[in-house]
């Protein structure tokens, strides 16, 4: 009964299931640099998705698959928080921008109120704390630097790696202690003399983007049958 009383409750039954075969479609589409493209978030959101994911998944997906599905008060509340945040997350931040994005936050922080808890005392359970977190980002990005560059992607990806190269599991600390030691060696040399050969040929259906980036096709793990439209 209280679910017919809630407008931005859209995403239910077939449609959230249609919902989730949607975005699962979507991967075929990412660049491969996205290495975590989402999942059915029907069959995966509670148990198997990762951060990365959430972020493709809110800030990338949700504002166009939501159009029209969203009632339109609830969905332009959404789009101010996925522009806030998408500019955070930019490496490089003009003052304009950043005035724009503290804006925007500080606009969705106080229509969340206002839309969703309707100032009734029921639903304060409905403001988490993160709600409010957001309009402190931009502060902090004045003072800090863009976030993006301080998140823990990067730690993360390297203890991937040095794990994966560990060879001796009955002296494990001391070998990743090693690991990492030979790779700053490595990265050190790197960047003291051109080792690096240069890339001459890109791969088939890549296009140069200038300043050493390259957009590549992304490609399937393994053959597949073409379907009729594709042949």
């Amino acid at each position: 009964m209280l679910l017919n009383m809630w407008q931005w409750v859209v995403l239910t039954g077939k449609f959230w299931e249609r919902h989730g075969a949607e975005v699962e479609s979507f991967r075929h589409y990412l660049p491969g640099d996205f290495d975590n493209p989402p999942q059915n978030p029907a069959k995966k959101i509670n148990s198997h998705y990762k951060a990365q994911e959430y972020l493709t998944y809110i800030f990338g997906y949700l504002p166009g698959l939501l159009y029209n599905i969203l009632p339109l008060p609830y969905w332009q509340h959404f789009c101010k928080l996925v522009c806030g945040i998408r500019i955070i997350l930019q490496r490089t931040i003009s003052t304009k921008e950043l005035e724009m994005a503290h804006q925007l936050l500080l606009e969705y922080c106080v229509e969340f109120e206002v839309l969703y808890v309707q100032r009734k005392a029921s639903r304060l359970h409905f403001v988490y704390q993160s709600i409010h977190n957001v309009i402190h980002l931009a502060p902090d990005t004045s003072q800090s630097g863009p976030l993006s560059i301080m998140s823990q992607w990067t730690i993360e990806h390297v203890i991937g790696y040095l794990g994966a190269l560990i060879q001796q599991p009955s002296n494990l600390y001391k070998n990743l202690s090693e690991q990492g030691l030979r790779q700053a060696q490595i990265n050190a040399l790197l960047a003291m003399t051109d080792l690096c050969p240069e890339i001459t040929e890109l791969p088939h259906g890549a296009i140069p983007l200038g300043n050493s980036y390259v957009l590549k096709h992304p490609q399937d793990p393994k053959a597949t049958m073409m379907s009729t439209a594709e042949v």
